[in-house]
């Protein structure tokens, strides 16, 4: 065998496992992108606060954050979380002024830390506005998922939305 053979069967070997690859690749993300949805709520859930705490960096809009994270980390995300921030994006001004009227005296929603407030804004959503989402559980779902992500507000978020629950009543 010659010298040329040899380095064009060894491209070729190349070239079909590159092509293997890819194909594998290509359908391992579109077993993920079909899979989005087969995820717990409480992943959803988190998911849209996710989506809510990225939109407060960003002008971008939620399709176009989400697809960047599935760029950048081949990640999908769910069309509830989706549908969910966009939701919450529609009804921003009715969301935070529920949240500003249940803080304590002194309390601006701009001194609230972001990802509070993302949590507070998705867990007012799911409140007064997802039927399926019973309310007790909205409120628990923010608050661990205040104690996962921040260090100190997990009483807080549960005192507001506390209040905002006996408001609902």
């Amino acid at each position: 065998m010659s010298k040329n053979n040899i380095i064009t069967e060894a491209n070729s070997e190349s070239v079909d496992t590159k092509i293997t690859e890819e194909a594998v690749t290509e359908q391992m993300q579109e077993d993920k992108a079909k899979n989005r949805n087969n995820i717990s709520r409480y992943k959803m859930r988190e998911q849209a606060v996710l989506l809510v705490f990225e939109r407060l960096f960003s002008d971008a809009g939620v399709d176009e954050i989400a697809d960047n994270i599935i760029d950048s980390r081949d990640e999908y995300y769910s069309d509830y979380a989706i549908d969910t921030a966009k939701s919450i994006e529609d009804k921003l001004t009715e969301i935070d002024a529920c949240i500003s009227e249940h803080l304590s005296s002194g309390w601006k929603i701009s001194r609230i830390s972001r990802i509070s407030l993302a949590i507070l804004r998705v867990a007012v959503y799911e409140m007064k506005y997802v039927d399926e989402v019973p309310v007790s559980v909205a409120i628990n779902e923010a608050v661990e998922l205040t104690k996962k992500y921040s260090t100190d507000d997990a009483s807080f978020v549960n005192g507001v939305l506390g209040s905002i629950a006996k408001e609902l009543e």
